[in-house]
């Protein structure tokens, strides 16, 4: 059964998140494990570990996901950059797994260093370098991006075709589909809706989508702009989120708001009562 929910901060302790995503109206929610921005990350022990379920438990929380820090560049030509994003997405595994959360979602990074043959090279590389003898139960997914400059995984035959290339990683599970990130990079969800989904179900399968992002557009179908909007403000409209509810429940795959508050209340409210 598809679970609806949001991005929950975790400013007052990742124990006490699960409290403040029922209090949003969450049946799943998602969390950073640190700080998107960077620096030392804390370390979750067991005991926070344990009320953290025992909370996601207590208010019904069903499923949890895990979004990477925000520098991730798995195509950067600064080695340091590169191997401290693997090194960063492993990690965000690991403790995601200590959480019980069913999926750690990343970007990919930016072709612009070292161009598009060489930096699919770099991620198809660095994401084998991620998952080398991994065997916790949190799998991994890539999520799109909205494509501004040279940012890898704007095309969905471009993360088909890395999707291909890894086939054999179990652990890596599919991709965690933005809606606002896809309809910016040219996927008109508003009117290309049945055009989208065949390129979606040729280049990456339906079975390979786990997650969706869903969050309305403020920017304009091809400006290859990140604007989040709430649900039925922005460019995709109540109608366009209708047939991805109406998708994600064919389907059962979850839907996570990224959208800013108070408004994600009721865009939770409005993505229940599309899938109920």
């Amino acid at each position: 059964m598809t679970q609806v929910g949001c991005h929950v901060s975790i400013a007052r302790g990742i124990e006490n998140s699960p409290k403040i995503a029922y209090e949003l109206g969450c049946e799943a929610m998602q969390i950073f494990t640190r700080s998107p921005q960077g620096g030392a990350a804390a370390k979750i022990s067991e005991e926070t570990a344990k009320k953290f379920k025992v909370e996601c438990g207590k208010y019904k929380i069903k499923n949890i996901y895990v979004h990477t820090p925000y520098y991730i560049n798995l195509a950067s030509k600064n080695n340091r950059v590169r191997y401290g994003s693997i090194n960063a997405i492993r990690i965000e595994l690991e403790r995601a797994g200590a959480l019980g959360a069913k999926y750690v979602m990343t970007h990919l990074g930016s072709a612009k260093e070292l161009g598009a043959e060489e930096s699919f090279k770099k991620v198809i590389e660095g994401l084998k370098k991620v998952l080398d003898g991994y065997k916790g139960t949190t799998k991994l997914l890539i999520e799109n991006s909205a494509g501004a400059g040279d940012i890898i995984g704007a095309d969905f035959e471009e993360i088909g075709k890395i999707l291909s290339e890894l086939n054999a990683l179990p652990a890596l599970a599919g991709i965690c589909l933005d809606t606002q990130h896809s309809f910016a990079s040219g996927y008109d969800w508003k009117n290309d809706f049945d055009k989208n989904m065949k390129i979606l179900g040729k280049h990456i399968g339906f079975k390979n989508v786990k997650l969706i992002h869903a969050n309305d557009s403020a920017s304009e179908t091809g400006s290859r702009k990140d604007r989040h909007a709430n649900i039925g403000d922005g460019k995709i409209g109540l109608e366009g989120f209708k047939k991805i509810a109406r998708f994600a429940k064919k389907n059962k795959i979850d839907m996570i708001c990224e959208t800013a508050y108070p408004g994600v209340i009721q865009d939770i409210k409005i993505l229940k009562n599309f899938i109920r």
